[in-house]
Protein backbone atom coordinates (compact mmCIF):
# COMPACT_ATOMS: atom_id res chain seq x y z
CA UNK A 1 0.00 0.00 0.00
CA UNK A 2 1.37 3.28 -1.25
CA UNK A 3 2.52 6.10 2.06
CA UNK A 4 -0.57 8.18 0.40
CA UNK A 5 -3.28 5.29 0.67
CA UNK A 6 -1.61 4.15 4.31
CA UNK A 7 -2.58 8.45 4.57
CA UNK A 8 -5.61 8.21 3.60
CA UNK A 9 -6.71 5.59 5.47
CA UNK A 10 -5.57 6.74 9.10
CA UNK A 11 -8.50 7.95 10.46
CA UNK A 12 -8.87 11.53 10.65
CA UNK A 13 -8.26 13.52 14.40
CA UNK A 14 -11.31 14.88 15.50
CA UNK A 15 -11.98 18.69 14.75
CA UNK A 16 -12.11 19.74 18.46
CA UNK A 17 -8.45 18.23 19.05
CA UNK A 18 -6.95 19.88 16.10
CA UNK A 19 -9.13 22.95 17.79
CA UNK A 20 -7.67 22.64 21.02
CA UNK A 21 -3.92 21.37 20.51
CA UNK A 22 -3.29 24.42 17.90
CA UNK A 23 -5.29 26.96 20.18
CA UNK A 24 -2.58 25.42 23.43
CA UNK A 25 0.28 26.02 21.49
CA UNK A 26 -0.45 29.27 19.48
CA UNK A 27 -1.58 30.66 23.55
CA UNK A 28 1.81 29.83 24.73
CA UNK A 29 3.51 31.21 21.57
CA UNK A 30 1.87 34.37 21.12
CA UNK A 31 0.81 34.69 24.70
CA UNK A 32 4.52 34.65 25.92
CA UNK A 33 6.25 36.19 22.58
CA UNK A 34 3.81 39.75 23.81
CA UNK A 35 5.39 39.71 27.39
CA UNK A 36 8.61 40.63 26.07
CA UNK A 37 7.65 44.83 26.17
CA UNK A 38 7.80 43.77 29.95
CA UNK A 39 12.00 43.54 29.76
CA UNK A 40 12.43 46.55 27.63
CA UNK A 41 13.13 49.06 30.48
CA UNK A 42 14.87 46.34 33.11
CA UNK A 43 17.14 44.49 29.93
CA UNK A 44 18.53 47.65 28.64
CA UNK A 45 18.93 49.63 31.75
CA UNK A 46 21.45 46.22 33.17
CA UNK A 47 22.92 45.95 29.89
CA UNK A 48 23.37 50.33 29.89
CA UNK A 49 22.06 50.19 26.05
CA UNK A 50 19.34 52.45 24.50
CA UNK A 51 16.23 51.37 23.35
CA UNK A 52 16.97 50.81 19.63
CA UNK A 53 18.65 48.09 19.65
CA UNK A 54 16.02 46.49 22.13
CA UNK A 55 13.34 47.14 19.54
CA UNK A 56 15.25 46.59 16.79
CA UNK A 57 15.68 42.94 17.99
CA UNK A 58 12.11 42.78 18.22
CA UNK A 59 11.87 44.14 14.73
CA UNK A 60 14.54 40.94 13.37
CA UNK A 61 12.27 38.84 15.05
CA UNK A 62 8.82 39.82 13.55
CA UNK A 63 10.49 39.81 10.20
CA UNK A 64 12.25 36.51 10.71
CA UNK A 65 9.13 35.25 11.62
CA UNK A 66 7.60 36.68 8.50
CA UNK A 67 9.87 35.05 6.02
CA UNK A 68 9.94 31.71 7.71
CA UNK A 69 6.64 31.75 7.94
CA UNK A 70 6.11 31.21 4.07
CA UNK A 71 8.74 28.01 4.25
CA UNK A 72 7.05 26.66 7.99
CA UNK A 73 3.67 26.94 5.71
CA UNK A 74 5.03 25.33 2.37
CA UNK A 75 6.44 22.44 5.03
CA UNK A 76 3.11 21.97 7.04
CA UNK A 77 0.86 21.84 4.09
CA UNK A 78 3.00 19.49 2.65
CA UNK A 79 4.14 17.41 5.33
CA UNK A 80 1.61 18.13 8.00
CA UNK A 81 2.30 20.68 10.85
CA UNK A 82 3.68 17.85 13.77
CA UNK A 83 7.50 18.37 12.12
CA UNK A 84 7.48 21.96 11.50
CA UNK A 85 6.07 22.59 15.49
CA UNK A 86 8.83 20.49 16.93
CA UNK A 87 11.60 22.48 14.99
CA UNK A 88 9.84 25.50 16.11
CA UNK A 89 9.51 24.76 19.29
CA UNK A 90 13.27 24.25 20.22
CA UNK A 91 13.89 27.44 18.64
CA UNK A 92 11.16 29.35 21.11
CA UNK A 93 13.01 27.65 23.97
CA UNK A 94 16.50 28.67 22.82
CA UNK A 95 15.19 32.44 22.36
CA UNK A 96 14.25 33.16 25.47
CA UNK A 97 17.43 31.40 27.58
CA UNK A 98 19.74 33.33 25.20
CA UNK A 99 17.76 36.54 25.66
CA UNK A 100 17.96 35.88 29.45
CA UNK A 101 21.79 35.44 28.73
CA UNK A 102 22.44 38.18 26.78
CA UNK A 103 25.39 40.36 27.41
CA UNK A 104 25.30 42.85 24.28
CA UNK A 105 23.28 44.01 21.46
CA UNK A 106 24.57 41.41 19.04
CA UNK A 107 23.43 38.40 21.27
CA UNK A 108 19.65 40.56 21.60
CA UNK A 109 19.43 40.13 17.78
CA UNK A 110 20.32 36.58 18.19
CA UNK A 111 17.82 35.93 20.07
CA UNK A 112 15.53 37.70 17.81
CA UNK A 113 16.27 35.46 14.56
CA UNK A 114 15.60 32.34 17.19
CA UNK A 115 12.63 33.89 18.51
CA UNK A 116 10.94 34.65 14.79
CA UNK A 117 11.60 31.23 14.03
CA UNK A 118 10.30 30.10 16.56
CA UNK A 119 6.85 31.75 16.22
CA UNK A 120 6.52 31.12 12.55
CA UNK A 121 6.00 27.65 13.29
CA UNK A 122 4.19 28.34 16.18
CA UNK A 123 1.88 31.10 15.87
CA UNK A 124 -1.61 31.58 14.04
CA UNK A 125 -0.08 31.38 10.50
CA UNK A 126 1.43 28.03 10.36
CA UNK A 127 -1.28 26.39 12.21
CA UNK A 128 -4.65 27.92 9.50
CA UNK A 129 -3.84 25.46 7.34
CA UNK A 130 -3.91 22.95 9.44
CA UNK A 131 -7.28 23.45 11.25
CA UNK A 132 -8.91 25.12 7.98
CA UNK A 133 -8.40 21.52 6.53
CA UNK A 134 -9.96 19.99 9.39
CA UNK A 135 -13.00 22.04 9.67
CA UNK A 136 -15.35 21.91 7.14
CA UNK A 137 -16.45 25.13 4.85
CA UNK A 138 -19.54 26.89 6.24
CA UNK A 139 -16.83 26.27 10.23
CA UNK A 140 -14.02 26.88 8.82
CA UNK A 141 -13.82 31.10 9.84
CA UNK A 142 -15.04 30.43 13.06
CA UNK A 143 -12.81 27.80 13.62
CA UNK A 144 -9.71 30.07 12.51
CA UNK A 145 -10.81 32.67 15.27
CA UNK A 146 -10.65 29.96 17.71
CA UNK A 147 -6.75 30.51 17.17
CA UNK A 148 -6.76 34.15 18.20
CA UNK A 149 -9.36 33.46 20.93
CA UNK A 150 -6.77 31.42 22.05
CA UNK A 151 -3.98 33.51 21.25
CA UNK A 152 -6.01 36.41 23.51
CA UNK A 153 -5.81 33.93 26.44
CA UNK A 154 -2.37 33.15 26.07
CA UNK A 155 -2.01 36.89 26.17
CA UNK A 156 -4.27 37.44 29.12
CA UNK A 157 -2.29 34.65 31.24
CA UNK A 158 0.71 35.60 29.94
CA UNK A 159 1.45 38.81 31.40
CA UNK A 160 0.47 38.26 34.86
CA UNK A 161 2.30 35.26 34.49
CA UNK A 162 5.55 37.25 33.31
CA UNK A 163 4.47 39.99 35.98
CA UNK A 164 4.37 37.77 39.21
CA UNK A 165 8.11 36.00 37.83
CA UNK A 166 9.81 39.28 37.22
CA UNK A 167 8.98 41.08 40.61
CA UNK A 168 9.19 37.53 42.55
CA UNK A 169 12.65 35.83 40.92
CA UNK A 170 13.86 38.66 38.87
CA UNK A 171 13.80 39.59 35.36
CA UNK A 172 16.36 36.95 34.07
CA UNK A 173 15.49 33.76 36.24
CA UNK A 174 11.99 34.73 35.28
CA UNK A 175 12.70 34.09 31.43
CA UNK A 176 14.79 30.97 31.81
CA UNK A 177 11.57 30.04 33.44
CA UNK A 178 9.15 31.49 30.49
CA UNK A 179 11.95 29.15 28.16
CA UNK A 180 11.04 25.77 30.14
CA UNK A 181 7.30 26.19 29.91
CA UNK A 182 7.70 26.20 26.26
CA UNK A 183 8.72 22.71 26.04
CA UNK A 184 5.19 22.21 26.48
CA UNK A 185 4.88 22.57 22.79
CA UNK A 186 7.05 19.40 21.89
CA UNK A 187 4.02 17.19 23.05
CA UNK A 188 1.29 19.36 21.90
CA UNK A 189 2.49 18.61 18.47
CA UNK A 190 1.04 15.01 18.11
CA UNK A 191 -2.53 16.06 17.49
CA UNK A 192 -1.50 18.35 14.32
CA UNK A 193 0.93 15.92 13.00
CA UNK A 194 0.41 13.57 9.95
CA UNK A 195 0.67 14.51 6.34
CA UNK A 196 -2.21 16.15 4.63
CA UNK A 197 -4.70 13.50 3.38
CA UNK A 198 -6.15 14.65 -0.79
CA UNK A 199 -9.84 14.13 1.61
CA UNK A 200 -8.64 17.13 3.43
CA UNK A 201 -7.33 19.39 0.85
CA UNK A 202 -10.17 19.24 -1.31
CA UNK A 203 -11.76 18.10 -4.50
CA UNK A 204 -10.38 20.85 -6.78
CA UNK A 205 -7.62 20.39 -9.24
CA UNK A 206 -4.19 19.96 -7.81
CA UNK A 207 -1.19 22.48 -7.73
CA UNK A 208 2.61 23.07 -7.55
CA UNK A 209 3.93 25.28 -5.32
CA UNK A 210 4.82 27.46 -8.25
CA UNK A 211 1.29 27.45 -9.86
CA UNK A 212 0.04 28.44 -6.61
CA UNK A 213 1.92 31.31 -6.40
CA UNK A 214 1.52 32.29 -9.85
CA UNK A 215 -2.44 32.34 -9.37
CA UNK A 216 -2.20 34.43 -6.26
CA UNK A 217 0.53 36.94 -7.83
CA UNK A 218 -2.03 37.58 -10.67
CA UNK A 219 -5.44 38.29 -8.27
CA UNK A 220 -5.73 41.89 -7.45
CA UNK A 221 -7.59 41.36 -4.24
CA UNK A 222 -4.60 39.09 -3.00
CA UNK A 223 -2.86 42.29 -3.31
CA UNK A 224 -4.83 44.67 -1.07
CA UNK A 225 -5.41 41.88 1.81
CA UNK A 226 -1.78 41.63 1.92
CA UNK A 227 -0.90 45.34 1.71
CA UNK A 228 -3.99 46.05 4.58
CA UNK A 229 -2.19 43.54 6.56
CA UNK A 230 1.48 45.16 6.69
CA UNK A 231 -1.00 47.82 8.83
CA UNK A 232 -2.06 45.66 11.04
CA UNK A 233 1.65 44.44 11.92
CA UNK A 234 2.93 47.69 12.71
CA UNK A 235 0.19 48.60 14.58
CA UNK A 236 0.23 45.51 16.33
CA UNK A 237 3.93 45.58 17.35
CA UNK A 238 4.64 48.82 17.96
CA UNK A 239 1.82 48.89 20.32
CA UNK A 240 2.54 45.62 22.12
CA UNK A 241 6.07 46.27 22.64
CA UNK A 242 6.37 50.37 23.37
CA UNK A 243 3.28 50.94 25.39
CA UNK A 244 4.49 49.47 28.85
CA UNK A 245 7.68 52.00 28.23
CA UNK A 246 5.02 54.53 26.81
CA UNK A 247 3.13 54.23 30.49
CA UNK A 248 6.59 54.60 32.34
CA UNK A 249 7.39 57.60 30.80
CA UNK A 250 3.75 59.30 31.85
CA UNK A 251 5.38 58.56 35.39
CA UNK A 252 2.90 55.95 35.96
CA UNK A 253 3.40 52.60 37.75
CA UNK A 254 4.66 49.30 36.41
CA UNK A 255 0.70 48.02 36.70
CA UNK A 256 -0.63 49.96 34.61
CA UNK A 257 1.51 48.87 31.42
CA UNK A 258 0.52 45.06 32.33
CA UNK A 259 -2.87 46.01 33.12
CA UNK A 260 -3.53 47.19 29.62
CA UNK A 261 -2.19 45.09 27.79
CA UNK A 262 -4.21 42.01 29.77
CA UNK A 263 -7.23 44.16 28.57
CA UNK A 264 -5.88 43.75 25.05
CA UNK A 265 -6.02 40.31 25.30
CA UNK A 266 -9.16 40.12 26.87
CA UNK A 267 -10.89 41.90 24.75
CA UNK A 268 -9.04 40.20 21.95
CA UNK A 269 -10.86 37.60 22.86
CA UNK A 270 -14.41 38.90 22.44
CA UNK A 271 -13.22 40.93 19.18
CA UNK A 272 -11.77 37.84 17.43
CA UNK A 273 -14.96 35.35 18.17
CA UNK A 274 -17.36 38.33 16.81
CA UNK A 275 -14.89 38.74 14.01
CA UNK A 276 -15.21 34.72 13.39
CA UNK A 277 -19.16 35.08 13.33
CA UNK A 278 -19.49 38.33 11.66
CA UNK A 279 -18.58 36.17 8.85
CA UNK A 280 -22.50 34.97 8.37
CA UNK A 281 -24.05 38.64 8.37
CA UNK A 282 -21.06 40.93 6.40
CA UNK A 283 -19.00 40.77 3.68
CA UNK A 284 -15.17 39.13 5.47
CA UNK A 285 -13.75 42.84 3.28
CA UNK A 286 -16.81 45.13 5.06
CA UNK A 287 -15.42 44.02 8.15
CA UNK A 288 -11.99 44.01 8.20
CA UNK A 289 -12.48 48.18 6.97
CA UNK A 290 -14.42 48.42 9.92
CA UNK A 291 -11.69 47.60 12.02
CA UNK A 292 -8.75 49.48 11.04
CA UNK A 293 -11.12 52.82 10.93
CA UNK A 294 -12.23 52.00 14.62
CA UNK A 295 -8.23 51.30 15.23
CA UNK A 296 -7.72 54.62 14.34
CA UNK A 297 -10.07 55.85 17.08
CA UNK A 298 -8.04 54.02 19.58
CA UNK A 299 -5.15 55.91 18.62
CA UNK A 300 -6.55 59.73 18.65
CA UNK A 301 -7.53 58.94 22.46
CA UNK A 302 -3.85 58.30 23.56
CA UNK A 303 -3.26 61.77 21.21
CA UNK A 304 -5.54 63.76 22.83
CA UNK A 305 -7.66 62.88 25.87
CA UNK A 306 -5.98 63.76 29.54
CA UNK A 307 -4.80 60.35 30.20
CA UNK A 308 -5.05 58.27 33.59
CA UNK A 309 -4.42 54.90 34.15
CA UNK A 310 -7.51 53.76 33.60
CA UNK A 311 -8.52 55.42 30.28
CA UNK A 312 -5.16 54.05 29.40
CA UNK A 313 -6.80 50.38 30.21
CA UNK A 314 -10.01 51.28 28.98
CA UNK A 315 -8.39 52.14 25.39
CA UNK A 316 -6.15 49.16 25.25
CA UNK A 317 -9.57 47.42 25.76
CA UNK A 318 -11.20 49.52 22.80
CA UNK A 319 -8.36 48.40 20.63
CA UNK A 320 -8.20 44.75 21.68
CA UNK A 321 -11.41 44.38 20.28
CA UNK A 322 -9.54 44.97 16.87
CA UNK A 323 -6.40 43.29 17.46
CA UNK A 324 -6.69 39.99 16.19
CA UNK A 325 -9.75 40.08 15.05
CA UNK A 326 -8.16 40.95 11.65
CA UNK A 327 -6.65 37.25 11.52
CA UNK A 328 -10.10 35.00 10.70
CA UNK A 329 -11.27 37.20 8.08
CA UNK A 330 -8.27 37.84 5.93
CA UNK A 331 -6.63 34.30 6.19
CA UNK A 332 -10.25 32.62 5.46
CA UNK A 333 -10.32 35.09 2.51
CA UNK A 334 -7.15 33.56 1.17
CA UNK A 335 -8.79 30.65 1.23
CA UNK A 336 -11.84 31.47 -0.08
CA UNK A 337 -10.06 33.05 -3.13
CA UNK A 338 -7.19 29.87 -3.63
CA UNK A 339 -8.90 26.20 -2.07
CA UNK A 340 -7.04 25.69 1.23
CA UNK A 341 -4.46 23.29 -0.43
CA UNK A 342 -1.52 25.69 0.04
CA UNK A 343 -3.33 27.86 2.36
CA UNK A 344 -0.69 28.17 5.46
CA UNK A 345 1.84 29.20 2.63
CA UNK A 346 -0.20 31.66 1.01
CA UNK A 347 -1.58 33.75 4.43
CA UNK A 348 2.41 32.72 5.06
CA UNK A 349 2.72 35.43 2.47
CA UNK A 350 0.24 37.84 3.19
CA UNK A 351 1.45 37.46 6.87
CA UNK A 352 5.16 38.23 5.59
CA UNK A 353 3.56 41.81 4.84
CA UNK A 354 2.61 42.17 7.95
CA UNK A 355 6.17 41.14 9.73
CA UNK A 356 7.55 43.65 7.84
CA UNK A 357 5.18 46.08 9.31
CA UNK A 358 6.25 44.65 12.33
CA UNK A 359 9.57 45.72 11.75
CA UNK A 360 8.80 48.88 10.15
CA UNK A 361 6.60 49.53 13.50
CA UNK A 362 9.46 48.62 15.95
CA UNK A 363 12.17 50.33 13.94
CA UNK A 364 10.69 53.52 13.62
CA UNK A 365 9.12 53.45 17.08
CA UNK A 366 12.55 53.06 18.52
CA UNK A 367 14.83 55.84 15.98
CA UNK A 368 11.53 58.39 16.61
CA UNK A 369 12.00 57.94 20.53
CA UNK A 370 14.98 57.94 21.02
CA UNK A 371 15.79 61.53 18.50
CA UNK A 372 12.38 63.01 20.05
CA UNK A 373 12.10 61.32 23.60
CA UNK A 374 8.52 60.68 22.39
CA UNK A 375 5.74 58.72 20.99
CA UNK A 376 3.44 61.34 19.54
CA UNK A 377 4.62 61.59 15.96
CA UNK A 378 4.14 57.51 15.86
CA UNK A 379 0.51 58.09 16.71
CA UNK A 380 0.00 60.40 14.21
CA UNK A 381 1.86 57.54 11.50
CA UNK A 382 -0.69 54.82 13.01
CA UNK A 383 -3.86 56.84 12.67
CA UNK A 384 -2.92 57.87 8.73
CA UNK A 385 -1.85 53.89 8.01
CA UNK A 386 -5.23 52.57 9.87
CA UNK A 387 -7.31 54.93 7.50
CA UNK A 388 -5.44 53.91 4.90
CA UNK A 389 -5.82 49.88 5.41
CA UNK A 390 -9.37 51.25 6.02
CA UNK A 391 -10.12 52.30 2.33
CA UNK A 392 -7.67 49.78 0.93
CA UNK A 393 -9.84 46.88 1.92
CA UNK A 394 -13.19 48.20 0.41
CA UNK A 395 -12.54 47.23 -3.23
CA UNK A 396 -11.90 43.42 -2.23
CA UNK A 397 -13.96 40.83 -4.67
CA UNK A 398 -15.01 37.82 -1.62
CA UNK A 399 -15.37 35.38 -4.26
CA UNK A 400 -13.05 32.35 -5.66
CA UNK A 401 -10.37 32.12 -8.68
CA UNK A 402 -12.20 30.61 -11.91
CA UNK A 403 -10.43 27.39 -10.98
CA UNK A 404 -12.26 26.94 -8.24
CA UNK A 405 -15.80 28.06 -9.31
CA UNK A 406 -16.87 24.97 -11.00
CA UNK A 407 -15.59 22.52 -8.19
CA UNK A 408 -17.38 21.76 -4.44
CA UNK A 409 -16.62 23.96 -1.39
CA UNK A 410 -13.79 22.87 -0.10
Amino acid sequence: MSAQAIAAARPARPLWLVILAAGTIVGLAMGLRQVMGLYLKPLTTELGIGREPFSNAMAIANLTWGVLTIVAGAVADRYGAGRVLIVSGLATVSSFYLMATAQNPLDLYIAGLLAGAGVAGTGVPALVGAVGRAAPAERRTAAIASLGMASGIGTLIAFPYAHVLIETIGWKASLMAISATCLLILPLAWPLAGKPTPSAVGAAKSQTLVEAFQEAFRHPSFWLLTSGFFVCGFHLAFYGVHLPAFVSDLGMPSWVGVWALMAVGVANIIGTYAAGQSARFIERRVGLSFIYFMRSFAFLGLLFLPLTPWLIIAISALLGLFWLSTVPLTSTLVGIFFGTQWMSMLFGFVFLSHQLGSFAGLWLAGTLYDSTKSYDSMWWISIALAMFAALIHWPIRERPVARLREQPAT
